[in-house]
């Protein structure tokens, strides 16, 4: 069985928990990565796994505890 890969607006924004319409503003701005085949926009599920987690805040270290 093949691995699904690609996947549209609908989806993403359920996996992203985001907004359609917040979606459509970062593909035009070129802040997500996305593929355009034919008049649609796909989202590599991989590509934004990679994305997320260069997003990804990191705790502070605390010298002590309080």
């Amino acid at each position: 069985m093949l691995e699904r890969r690609f996947i549209g607006v609908d989806e993403l924004s359920r996996y992203l928990g985001v907004k359609k319409s917040t979606l459509y503003s970062w593909v035009n701005q070129r802040k997500i990565p996305y593929v355009k085949m034919g008049g649609l926009v796909k989202f590599d599920l991989r590509k934004i796994d990679e994305w997320l987690k260069k997003r990804e805040v990191k705790p502070f270290k605390y010298d002590r505890e309080f």
